[in-house]
């Protein structure tokens, strides 16, 4: 099995690329549900039931497959080299991991409740969210390039200005669309 370790090594990471793709992109999806129930009808109807049908597809056909997918791959990478446990980058870069399941878990919930009409975010507040896997695929990738060369404090601090640059780069989209709604 070592010999494949690499395939499974890529298979790995094409899956944790297509999981990523589908936590960036589900989100979105739901800040144009919560958008398209406050048009008036028909095109409350039409964009809903459109958008509930994107969302479902991305999310069991795209993003619960390649969650699966990646972790399997993960578990049997750990299985052929579990040596690499013992590195103390693989206990923080599996708290990530733990963070990111948690995400995962709590954007699935969203699914669930606007599948069934339950708005209870704003879309602005949906845009935050959408920011989280956004920190973690940062965090993770930092960690597993850099590894033990990673002076911690200066990761926190960058991680933390990541967050900063995002949520401001939030609030100047929200400026820009309340001076221009078609933005």
């Amino acid at each position: 099995m070592q010999a494949y370790y690499n395939y499974i090594k890529a298979l790995h990471l094409i899956f944790v690329i297509t999981w990523f793709a589908g936590l960036f992109y589900i989100p979105r999806l739901f800040i144009y549900q919560i958008e398209a129930a406050e048009q008036p009808a028909p095109a409350r109807n039409i964009l809903g039931k459109q958008l509930k049908l994107m969302a479902k597809r991305l999310w069991y056909i795209i993003t619960w497959p390649s969650a699966v997918l990646a972790t399997s791959f993960a578990a049997t990478l750990l299985i052929l080299r579990p040596g690499i446990l013992y590195n103390p980058w693989m206990h923080v870069k599996l708290g990530f991991i733990l963070l990111l399941f948690l995400y995962h878990l709590k954007t699935h919930l969203l699914y669930k409740q606007l599948q069934h009409d339950i708005i209870k975010w704003t879309s602005n507040q949906m845009r935050l969210w959408n920011e989280g896997a956004t920190i973690i695929l940062f965090s993770v990738i930092f960690l597993v390039i850099v590894r033990d060369a990673v002076n911690w404090v200066f990761g926190v601090v960058g991680i933390l200005v990541l967050a900063i640059l995002l949520m401001l780069g939030i609030k100047l989209y929200k400026r820009i669309r309340a001076k221009n709604p078609n933005a």
